[in-house]
């Protein structure tokens, strides 16, 4: 399934996969929401309450994932608060629900306050 990412300043695409958290999510596409940052990691309400089936610790550069407790979805793509080298830690656990390719460089443009918009891609 791809997946938009749209700010006023960036668009970039992810590959969600086939978990029950992601059905969920694309289900209530589209979604707007105003982005937050946490180090390297942008995150956002979504509004839904999803499945927190295979939630984990362990997160990479690139996934993209829903976090439980927030009811976001997060993008990380470098180090956040949490992690002790350049590899992102989450806050708590996540279930990973897709990936994107976009550069840090291109992610770290966007700003806490900026509304994201999530779509289904065409």
């Amino acid at each position: 399934m791809r997946i938009k990412f749209e700010t006023a300043t960036v668009s970039f695409e992810a590959e969600f996969n086939e978990t029950q958290a992601a059905k969920e999510i694309v289900q209530n596409l589209p979604i707007s929401s105003t982005a937050s940052t946490w180090g390297d990691e942008i995150y956002f309400d979504i509004g839904v309450k999803v499945s927190p089936q295979g939630a984990t610790m362990e997160v990479e550069e690139g996934d993209i994932a829903y976090w439980t407790q927030g009811h976001c979805l997060c993008v990380f793509f470098g180090p956040t608060p949490a992690s002790s080298g350049k590899k992102p830690v989450p806050a708590s656990p996540v279930v990973i629900v897709g990936k994107t390719r976009a550069s840090p460089q291109e992610l770290c443009q966007i700003q806490g306050g900026e509304e994201i918009t999530v779509s289904l891609s065409s």
